[in-house]
């Protein structure tokens, strides 16, 4: 058996090699590679040898001959492929290991010139591991070395690998190559070459040419959101630390399509605060959100605001559920529960309630300060399908500091009612347009949500209030976009409302403010709207 060994990152290559050789297996390699095995003491043959032709072109053309992808791709079991082989010197190479060079590694380094770049695109690597993929029933290849112990195993056990575990490797193969031809085309593809031209460094555009997505199936799900549709889950090729596709299911049934829509709308809203708060979800909208000193707090103040909804809801905290916090949740009916940590005492508590999905998600790996979206594990970019096409955006991921508030009435808000606000205008980001939100003491007092007038949504929210017992007297009141008419304002003050907070731009807005100061309400504009689709 031949091995063609020629890998970038060296992590586990050694003694990977020895092993082969152990078992009897011929190495060839190639430059740096064939250059650490010797030194290791193995006997190995470099490529050149096997060619009868020098590397050239500072590296760029090493593994680019016949003698390689005649070795890689001639069918064992087509006499015709054989002879050729025999002719022409080319022994068969059965197994190849290649990783490729750190493109994506290499653009991601901050100062990373288009020449770095371009260098760290691999050729001949892609190519042999194309010859190697394709030609599965002869050729086992590696592309990382995660693999090493299988194969091993297997060659151990028997001499060869299984044709299963050829098949597998090669679609890993394919996987690998789309996966670095997309991370080459996103990024060339976003490259404004006159402006790079001119600020002497890639100067990037926010969208790419082409878009091509790097997804990883984490599992096929029962069915999507109805019965008779068929669903899967993915995850980012590179997810953001700290996002939903990072969760470990404790317990409970599995996801459906719907648990994992609604889950993500409760977690990143949660994950959102800074200090112990509880999202509660229904049908993608936060129907309770609070914070308090702890995660039981939280969650009592964010279960007041629509007892109703939250049965069968999705609950999601930002702080380790203790045993009395479990206690109290599990009280309710339940469909899945998210947290960072859960105490044992906790776990044991919902081993009573078998069926509900406690999922942990560390948020461990978040940077509060970090520079970019990834790092404060936030999307970068948010994706709707349309008809045969997509429509991407960036992420909605402005955060509005206290600084930036614009007072435009008389009255200005105390600093209790800026700290409300402020509360209820993070919440309205994650409820569906158009949201009103009522809030005070650091409480959801009363949602309303996705309805086609921003007077329903007002009105809704109220009702909900009725419902729960709650007043509305008060409290601080958020629309995620600007009042187009005074009659907005007028229905959120008759509930109670003393202080609004909402972006501003209409038109008629001098009409919205004249009517807060008649009604004797401060309200401040945010300057930023915050519809959701």
């Amino acid at each position: 058996m031949n091995a063609l060994i020629s890998v970038s990152d060296k992590t586990g290559i050694v003694d990977f090699a020895k092993a082969l050789h152990a078992l009897g297996v011929k190495l060839i390699s190639t430059g740096g590679t064939a250059k650490l095995l010797a030194e290791q003491g193995l006997p190995v043959t470099e490529v050149a040898e096997v060619t009868a032709f020098p590397e050239m072109l500072d590296g760029r053309v090493k593994t680019l001959h016949p003698k390689v992808h005649g070795g890689l791709l001639a069918r064992r079991d087509v006499p015709e492929h054989m002879a050729a082989l025999k002719a022409h010197g080319i022994d068969t190479i059965d197994l190849l290991v290649v990783n490729l060079y750190p493109f994506e590694a290499t653009v991601a380094k901050a100062g990373c010139t288009l020449e770095d770049a371009i260098e760290n695109i691999d050729i001949g690597g892609p190519a042999m591991v194309r010859s190697a993929a394709k030609n599965w029933q002869d050729v086992g290849v590696l592309t990382d070395a995660s693999q090493y112990p299988a194969v091993l195993a297997e060659l151990k056990a028997s001499g060869k690998l299984s044709d299963k575990l050829r098949f597998a490797l090669s679609v890993a193969a394919f996987n690998r190559i789309a996966n670095y031809d997309a991370a080459i085309s996103n990024y060339l593809s976003a490259i404004d070459f006159e402006a790079s031209i001119q600020a002497g460094a890639p100067v990037s555009l926010p969208f790419s040419a082409q878009a091509n997505s790097n997804l990883v199936k984490l599992q096929d799900l029962r069915y999507g959101e109805n019965p008779h549709q068929q669903a899967a889950f993915y995850r980012d090729l590179y997810p953001a630390p700290g996002s939903l596709v990072t969760a470990k299911q404790l317990q409970g049934k599995e996801l459906s399509y719907n648990n994992i829509a609604d889950a993500d709308a409760a977690w990143e809203c949660v994950k959102s605060f800074d200090v112990p708060a509880c999202v509660i979800v229904k049908h993608a909208n936060p129907c309770g959100v609070a914070v308090g000193k702890d995660a039981l707090e939280s969650y009592s103040k964010a279960f007041q605001t629509d007892p109703t909804s939250a049965f069968g809801g999705i609950i999601a905290f930002n702080r380790p559920v203790d045993a009395a916090a479990a206690q109290a949740v599990s009280k309710q009916f339940v469909e899945v529960l998210m947290a960072p940590a859960y105490t044992p005492e906790a776990l044991e508590i919902f081993k009573a309630k078998a069926n509900v999905r406690v999922l942990e998600i560390s948020l461990d790996g978040i940077k509060r300060d970090g520079k970019t979206a990834w790092e404060r594990g936030l999307n970068s970019h948010d994706v709707k399908r349309v008809g045969s096409g997509l429509l991407i955006q960036t992420a909605d991921n402005y955060e509005l500091q206290r600084s930036e508030l614009k007072v435009v009435t008389k009255l200005a808000p105390t600093p209790q009612q800026l700290d409300d606000l402020l509360f209820a205008w993070k919440v309205a980001k994650f409820v569906k347009s158009n949201a009103i939100v009522f809030c005070k003491d650091g409480m959801t007092m009363g949602v309303g949500a996705g309805q086609m007038s921003r007077l329903d949504s007002a009105r809704i929210a109220s009702i909900k209030a009725q419902h729960a017992n709650l007043t509305l007297q008060g409290t601080a009141v958020a629309s995620d976009a600007f009042f187009p008419f005074r009659d907005g304002l007028d229905v959120v003050v008759d509930a109670g409302a003393t202080c609004v907070i909402q972006p501003g731009g209409s038109m008629r807005d001098q009409e919205v403010i004249d009517a807060a100061n008649e009604r004797g309400v401060a309200m401040v504009f945010s300057g930023v709207r915050h519809f959701r689709h």
